[in-house]
């Protein structure tokens, strides 16, 4: 008892002055190689992106897809008639300077860590990569903000105006980041099967990325839109300075597709079935060539729930799907194997229906990235039929459907009941089928349970990859007057689509490099960066109502008007003793609850400043016509 009295006695000053267990000091943090390491990952763990896979949301705006997930997000997206200067939920700002900070300190710590001077190095070249990986999404919502590259601190004096940093112009903050990637492929590995930490070719790619999209903001924006900018060029980058930028970003994709950060190629691991191909690019992690950098997830660790939301309903683990439908104005993007542009043939040239033996009929002779990027109706998916159609059609036109999925119903001559709507839908008004008649396949998890709450899914979120680096290539030669690199270029991506006959250089057109990063990119957030660089989006998103004509016309135009989304509904028909009993048309389709037709206005270029921002920094300049 005495030993046990004498050994739980301690005097105040021990008790008070003991070390912490559960608190590591700065010191004790960069001391010790793996907590460094464990830093470095927390931060790589929190790096920003439009489009989340943990927030399926952002994947499918700009009527890419029609959300039928639940009545509130439906009227969300599809009642608005004006998009607010943030989007809808505010997706489109972020202004997370306490990770900037954070990044900061990192840098300044690192340089007395007593670790080694190649861990100190390559750490230090990470955490600069993210940092200006994280300005670059700054840039492209808002041009030019405040760059600060050292962390501040407060004195308590009661005047925070040294703190107070205005914006850069935003030429000088795509030069950051060009600057900061120039530097950086010096000091990061030139390592291809690194996917998910920093190399040589995550820096170029950076590098790339920010030269094509100055460049075109310097070209477009005087040229469309010259009343979206500030006269201290906050917003607004000199025409004068486009040549340089697209020089930039051509000299950077080179440098990857020459090999000098490593060996990257196109993904061909299935080419006897393209389409899987494509889809299989987003989710296979065995030594991928085509990944450049990505955001990785590990079962059991770190995983998401998007295949849970987007897979086909019916047989789902959960019973859980379908809440982004892709639309048909998509769809019929993805052009037909002979070069040309034409919708989806419901009718022929008489305005009758053309009836097809097999629902993927319809389909056949397209771009394979169509069948790689959506599931369509007749296909199979986690080795399930989706089960997509909207009723029997009898020979008179009547539709006998049901109002709910797989609903039963007795055909005319039956006396028993049988199936008359898809266990998938379409189901107008009810959520989580495919409203629009199709599903969503990239970023899909084929793997069983990837769609189940207690395991999900590892699939990671690509940032960089190979193809994205060629079409810059091609956009940068387009615009220096190289139209034949360029369709060099564009024809290494299409011939992995299927296309047989090449571009030539008199083929290529903006129009045409716009198309093929539209089919190339759907749902990998592009698509909206580009709306924004090109100028273009006040032109598609016009406020007008969408017609069945505005559908059917100027495919693989850029400005086609896309103001709504719609969709396109198979049925079977039921003729008994008919040469077409059993067999299968389709119909365009706008759902009764697209009721906003969307308008963008030039304010929308650039993302909202919040007013507790601007209240805090009075040297912040507020956005042009916001």
């Amino acid at each position: 008892m005495l030993m046990i009295f004498n050994w739980g006695c301690e005097t105040d000053e021990e008790f008070l002055t003991r070390p912490p267990n559960q608190i590591l000091t700065v010191e004790q943090a960069f001391t010790d190689p793996a907590q460094v390491l464990s830093i470095v990952a927390d931060l790589y763990s929190r790096q920003f992106s439009y489009y989340r896979l943990n927030d399926w949301v952002t994947f499918g705006d700009f009527n890419e897809a029609f959300y039928a997930h639940t009545q509130g997000v439906t009227n969300e997206f599809h009642t608005n008639t004006t998009w607010p200067f943030g989007g809808i939920r505010d997706f489109w700002t972020t202004w997370d300077y306490t990770y900037i900070r954070e990044l900061n300190l990192f840098l300044e710590r690192i340089e007395n860590s007593p670790i080694t001077e190649d861990l100190k190095s390559r750490h230090a070249a990470e955490v600069r990569y993210l940092r200006a990986a994280y300005y670059l999404e700054l840039a492209q919502f808002y041009g030019g903000v405040p760059i600060i590259l050292a962390s501040q601190n407060y004195d308590f004096s009661g005047d925070p105006s040294y703190l107070q940093v205005p914006r850069s112009t935003e030429a000088e903050i795509y030069d950051f980041i060009i600057q900061e990637a120039e530097s950086l492929q010096e000091l990061l590995p030139a390592d291809d099967n690194s996917k998910s930490r920093a190399t040589k070719g995550a820096a170029l790619a950076m590098k790339a990325r920010a030269a094509i999209y100055a460049a075109s903001l310097a070209k477009y924006n005087n040229m469309i839109t010259p009343s979206v900018s500030l006269s201290g060029g906050e917003v607004g980058i000199p025409r004068e300075r486009a040549e340089a930028y697209y020089n930039t970003a051509l000299e950077a994709s080179k440098e990857i597709i020459e090999g000098t950060a490593g060996s990257y190629s196109l993904y061909m691991k299935n080419p006897t079935n393209l389409s899987d191909n494509f889809s299989a690019l987003f989710y296979d992690k065995n030594a991928n060539p085509e990944v450049i950098f990505a955001d990785d997830y590990l079962l059991k660790y770190r995983t998401h729930y998007f295949t849970g939301a987007n897979q086909p309903r019916f047989g789902a683990e959960e019973e859980e799907g379908g809440a982004l439908n892709p639309s048909l104005n998509l769809v019929q993007e993805f052009e037909l194997l002979d070069n040309t542009f034409s919708p989806i043939p419901t009718t022929d040239e008489n305005g009758e229906p053309i009836y097809y033996e097999s629902q993927l009929d319809i389909f056949a002779n397209r771009d394979a990235r169509l069948a790689g990027t959506i599931i369509l109706p007749g296909s199979n998916f986690k080795s399930r039929p989706v089960d997509i159609w909207a009723g029997y059609q009898l020979a008179d036109g009547t539709v006998i459907s049901g109002n709910d999925r797989g609903d039963q119903r007795i055909l005319p001559g039956k006396t028993i009941e049988q199936q008359v709507v898809g266990f998938d839908g379409p189901v107008e008004g009810a959520v989580q089928n495919a409203q629009m008649g199709f599903y969503l396949r990239k970023y899909v998890d084929p793997a069983p349970g990837s769609g189940q709450r207690g395991i999900q899914s590892e699939i990671w979120k690509i940032k960089y990859r190979y193809a994205e680096i060629l079409l810059i290539a091609a956009e940068a030669a387009f615009e220096l007057g190289q139209p034949d690199i360029s369709a060099s270029y564009l024809n290494m991506v299409r011939e992995r689509a299927g296309f047989t006959i090449p571009l030539q250089g008199s083929d290529i057109t903006l129009d045409r490099i716009i198309h093929e990063r539209r089919v190339e990119f759907a749902f990998e957030g592009l698509y909206f960066m580009d709306l924004k660089r090109f100028r273009i989006a006040h032109r598609i998103f016009d406020g007008a109502s969408m017609t069945k004509e505005n559908l059917l016309s100027d495919i693989g135009k850029a400005t086609k008007r896309s103001t709504m989304p719609w969709g396109l509904w198979p049925y079977r028909i039921y003729h008994p003793g008919s040469e077409n009993d059993g067999k299968w048309i389709y119909k365009e389709y706008l759902s009764k609850q697209v009721t906003g037709a969307d308008n963008w206005q030039l304010g929308n270029y650039y993302s909202n400043i919040g007013n507790e921002i601007l209240n805090n920094n009075p040297k912040i300049v507020r956005q042009p016509l916001q």
